[in-house]
């Protein structure tokens, strides 16, 4: 019963970094903000592959992914970009900040409809969308706010699109995991490189995690590439 659970606790917690970094935004500590949700896309790139590696897919579960992918990548990147750059804008901004979680959940009911093929995503993905705008609000220092206003449109809109995006389903996890662990720890260096305010304390439990899950994954990988050299021989 505890092991069927434990792709939907990485679930539970991706969700629970997206209220976390809700509540940051609006406490004016945007630089933990943004490290939450990038937290939060670690945990969203586990749970699936470890449902699939338990054996333990079910519909609750993929439900549940997109409950929990339109709080962390809907709702809070949009309450992080309207406090860094929108709110300058009075209103109109905090409308405009609202446009990125519905725009989203209409992505996400699509997917969930239409089942998009496995080679390709139909229209950007709520994950990589809110992920791109994180990065873009934890550089604002370095680049102008309209590079940040143009790209959250230019996402929002490519979002509901028909462009078809690659899928990295197929790439192997030791490739696709270390190029997101390199982007990762590149992006935590550049937010914490000075000292700022104390780091959530969820990063020390979820960044081990994701480091022995990428590792478990490449050592696999590789007896598995053993025992078929073997039986080749």
């Amino acid at each position: 019963m505890i092991i069927r659970n434990i792709p939907n606790i990485f679930t539970l917690s991706n969700l629970f970094c997206g209220f976390l970094s809700i509540v940051f935004s609006a406490d004016g500590d945007l630089k933990n903000a943004a490290i939450l949700i990038i937290i939060g896309m670690m945990l969203d790139s586990m749970d699936g592959r470890l449902a699939r590696m338990l054996n333990v897919q079910s519909e609750i579960g993929k439900e549940l992914d997109s409950l929990a992918d339109i709080v962390t990548f809907g709702v809070a990147p949009s309450i992080l970009v309207y406090y860094t750059s929108f709110d300058s804008y009075g209103l109109i901004g905090l409308i405009v900040a609202g446009l990125f979680p519905l725009f989203g959940a209409y992505r996400l009911a699509r997917f969930n409809v239409d089942k998009d093929s496995s080679h390709h995503f139909i229209g950007v993905p709520i994950t990589a969308a809110g992920g791109i705008l994180t990065i873009l609000c934890t550089l604002h220092q370095w680049i102008p706010n309209l590079i940040i206003d143009a790209s959250f449109m230019a996402l929002c809109f490519l979002m509901i699109s028909k462009y078809k995006i690659p899928s990295f389903k197929n790439i192997p996890l030791p490739r696709y995991g270390t190029i997101i662990s390199i982007l990762l720890g590149c992006i935590l260096f550049l937010i914490y490189k000075n000292k700022h305010s104390e780091m959530p304390y969820f990063i020390y439990v979820a960044v081990p995690l994701y480091i022995a899950f990428i590792g478990y994954r490449i050592s696999k990988r590789k007896q598995v590439k053993k025992e078929k050299k073997t039986l080749k021989s």
